[in-house]
Parts: C-alpha cells; structure tokens; sequence
C-alpha cells in the first residue's frame, strides 16, 4: 500500500517561487559531463490559482523512448491544458545522459529505471536516481511515467501499476486504456519506488523507440487529461475506452528455431488460443514451424526485427480473465471511438503481416513471463 507523507511546497523550487495561477520553465541541475559541464532537465510546472492535488508527468526515463517525450510536449505546448485546481509537474526527458546518446543506458552502462530511489555516494546511476527522486517525487501526490518498447519491439498502448493499492487503481483505470497489466514493477523501478515513498504512480508503454508516434501520443495525452480529470483538476468530459480489463499474467512467446519470420498478428490485436502467431521460415521462403497462441489474450507487444534465433522472444501475449472471451471484446472495441483500431494499425505499419499458409506445421509453444 502507499503509505501517507508529507507533501513539499509545490511553490518552492530552488529558491524560485511559482505563485497559484502561473506556470514557469524551471532547470534541474541532475550531473556533470566528462567536460565537467552541468548536466541539466527542463521542467514545466502549470499551477492552477486553487489548491489540489499535484500531478509529475514524465518521459524518456530511458533515453531512447520518446514518445513520452512527444506527448509532454504537446501537454506543454497546449495553452488549453489548465488545472483548475492543483498543479502539474511537466519533465519531457528524465535522463537526459541518456537521450543525448540516443540510448536506453547512462554512459556508466546502468539503467536509471533500476536504480532508484538513488544514493547520494553510489554510481552515476544511482546519483542521479537520488536527485531526480528527491526532487520530483516529494512535491508529487500522483506520478505518471511514459514508455516505449526496447529497441527492435513496438508496444500497444497499456498501463501497468500495481492494482493492489486502491490508489493506484484509481489512476490505471482512469487513464482511460483497454489494458492494465497488474504488477509492482522491477526493483529499483521508477513507480514502484515512489509508491514506496508514498506517491501513486502508473506508467503507460507504447510503441517504439527513437519515434513520436502520433497514435501513441495521443493515447498518452488522453490518458494524462483523463486522470486529471478523475481527480477533478479539469473539467470536460473524460475520454474512456468501450473496454477496459486488468491482465494478471503476460507471457513472451519464443521461437523454437531461427530463421525468417512470417508474422500473422498485430500489436494490440485480441487472439484466441490456437490462433497463428507466425510461421518460421528460411531465407529463401520455405516454411518450418508456425507458432500457435498457447492461450486466449492480447499482443500487447511484438519484435520488429523478423531474423529470429532460438530462442528470441517474437510476442508478448496479455491472458485475458477467463470471464472474457476475444469475440465479445472485439465487438466491445468495434462500439469504440476507433482509436484503438487507428492504433492498431499505425504499430502493424512496420511489420509484414500475412495470412497464415492452411498447411503450415504447427510447433510446441514456449513462453516466459517478463516485464519490460
């Protein structure tokens, strides 16, 4: 559970003072460069003139996943997006040693997101963790970190937090997505250290590294303006999903053999067990294998790179709760707005998704739950 702490005043940031009803562009001075230059964030705070809960958004935790990075920008570039009440906490990129590199890793090699809550004499990791921490989680009531799939996967758009906490709850389902995968998160994670500290926090994972894609950013952004509003800090009308359910298992599909995949899913697309996943083949275009779906679920993620060793994860597959069948949730997101479907699409864009050949051999499946 989170546990109840005393919130710093949003107001006070480096001896600079945010009066109620202004925003200001502040710096975070997090590190130092080989050239002993500082390293610093760029943050937004938008605080509304009446008191309320106090909302930090962030993205590019890992350097390369800028989406995140996308869709906070567009929150801050959106003279329309006022709290009416409380404040928000805008940090397009976390670890900025990282995304100057393009790369998911600080120059030391670690990850930041498993680093926290920092120490103030460890690694440059942790360094930095602690800094971040102290300086974002405390002025926070609520936390939401934005995601991307690691190099080669894409993701569907879907939150994770731990749905044990009622808090937390609260912001997963209110973000407004169709899947919420239930877990604490890694140790030394981001969100499940500042739930630790006592501030409620989800993430969202969505598509690709190294891209702002626009169905993923405007998932992002609908989701952000949704727990807004579920905690009464806007006004308009929430934006939900015509389906929304919890995913207490996931499971990475692997390849039994290499060679060149023949894909016949696409992200977010609601499988039944048995159904082809893709079919192996040599390079010269002759089947082997094909995959089946050991369960009924969703592909919440998927590789993009179709050269495939033994072994290599191809798929993440969502079980869906045994009340749920996947021809009752199609028909529940075909009543939708049709942005699932828009994302759907956009994520297949860059795979080649083909029927599967009738006579394709089927294979055993193999398949190991991770989180990302």
């Amino acid at each position: 559970m989170t546990k109840h702490r005393e919130r710093k005043p949003i107001g006070e940031w480096f001896g600079e003072t945010i009066p109620p009803g202004e925003s200001r562009d502040l710096t975070l001075a997090v590190s130092e460069s080989y050239s002993s230059m500082t390293v610093e964030i760029p943050l937004h705070i938008r605080r509304a003139a009446e008191d309320g809960p106090v909302v930090f958004v962030t993205a590019a935790l890992h350097g390369d996943e800028i989406n995140g990075t996308g869709a906070v920008r567009q929150l801050i570039q959106d003279p329309d997006f006022q709290p009416r009440r409380g404040a928000v906490i805008l940090v397009p990129v976390l670890n900025m040693l990282a995304f100057d590199r393009h790369s998911r890793y600080l120059p030391d090699r670690r990850d930041l997101n498993r680093s926290f809550p920092g120490s103030a004499t460890g690694s440059l990791a942790s360094r930095l963790a602690r800094i971040l921490f102290d300086e974002i989680v405390p002025r926070a009531d609520y936390g939401i970190d934005l995601h991307t799939a690691a190099v080669r996967r894409t993701n569907f758009p879907n939150v994770r937090g731990d749905m044990s906490d009622a808090a937390v709850r609260g912001l997963a389902e209110s973000f407004g997505g169709e899947f919420i995968l239930n877990g604490q998160g890694p140790k030394g994670g981001f969100r499940r250290e500042a739930c630790k500290a006592g501030c409620p926090t989800i993430i969202m994972e969505g598509g690709e590294v190294w891209k702002v894609e626009p169905g993923i950013v405007k998932a992002a952004t609908r989701g952000v303006r949704n727990v807004l509003r579920w905690l009464g800090m806007l006004d308009t009308p929430a934006e939900n999903p015509a389906l929304q359910i919890v995913i207490e298992k996931s499971k990475w599909i692997r390849a039994a053999h290499g060679g060149f995949m023949r894909f016949h899913i696409k992200p977010g697309d609601i499988i039944e067990k048995g159904q082809p996943l893709a079919t192996n083949t040599t390079l010269l275009g002759h089947e082997q294998r094909t995959l089946e779906a050991p369960f009924d679920g969703v592909v919440i993620g998927m590789t993009t790179l179709p050269a495939i060793s033994p072994g290599e994860p191809l798929c993440n597959l969502g079980r869906l709760p045994s009340e749920h069948t996947p021809t009752s949730l199609r028909q529940l997101r075909a009543q939708g707005d049709g942005l699932a479907q828009r994302l759907v699409d956009e994520l297949a864009s860059n795979i080649l998704v083909v029927e599967p050949h009738p006579d394709s051999t089927p294979v055993e499946r193999s398949a190991e739950s991770v989180e990302g």
